[in-house]
């Protein structure tokens, strides 16, 4: 495995194994992908770990503008982004990364990758039913879809491919966003990369 150096402190000189690993949150539009994300990265910084978010809205915006929501470029969003997630990964960095990720090949390719260059990769279905999506809303598309503003909605009129033997299944609507983010925290507790 590969594994960043940091010095602990100029005066001990000491150095100590820093173990990044990309968590990859999984699942619907409104599931609470990205609020677990950013409940836990705080965590994760005030235990002094490195942390980073790498939300899917803002990587659409800087790093894949151009592309559309055709499987392809679905496919190709996904690749770029497990591309910086697993390069801040082998540098020792707890990369968050809530992305809905719709294609179980696009998953896999990035899971691939990771194994490849041998960085730790965790990933967390956030299996929120559709219903309770909808009724979140966070961002107003469902409400769009059913109105015939928007098509291609992932999860209505769009598939979406959830994890089979995902490494954790979170079901956001039954806890708070604390008990998420606690849950996935002990998972990576448990592997060995806090």
């Amino acid at each position: 495995m590969r594994a960043a150096r940091l010095m602990t402190t100029p005066e001990t000189s000491q150095e100590n194994d820093v173990t990044g690993a990309t968590i990859w949150l999984t699942g619907l539009p409104s599931a609470g992908k990205t609020t677990i994300a950013y409940e836990l990265a705080g965590r994760l910084r005030e235990e002094g770990h490195r942390a980073e978010v790498l939300d899917g809205d803002e990587i659409r915006e800087f790093l894949s503008a151009g592309l559309g929501f055709s499987r392809e470029d679905r496919h190709t969003n996904v690749q770029r982004i497990g591309f910086v997630a697993e390069l801040l990964a082998s540098h020792g960095v707890k990369v968050l990364v809530p992305v809905i990720a719709p294609y179980a090949d696009s998953r896999e390719a990035v899971r691939k990758r990771h194994e490849t260059e041998g960085t730790p990769y965790v990933e967390v279905h956030v299996a929120t039913p559709v219903e309770v999506c909808s009724v979140r809303d966070v961002k107003g598309l469902y409400a769009k879809q059913a109105a015939g503003e928007i098509s291609g909605l992932t999860g209505v009129d769009d598939p979406y491919e959830a994890p089979e033997t995902p490494d954790l299944r979170i079901e956001s609507q039954n806890q708070t966003v604390q008990e998420s983010a606690a849950q996935l925290h002990a998972l990576l507790t448990e592997r060995g990369l806090l």
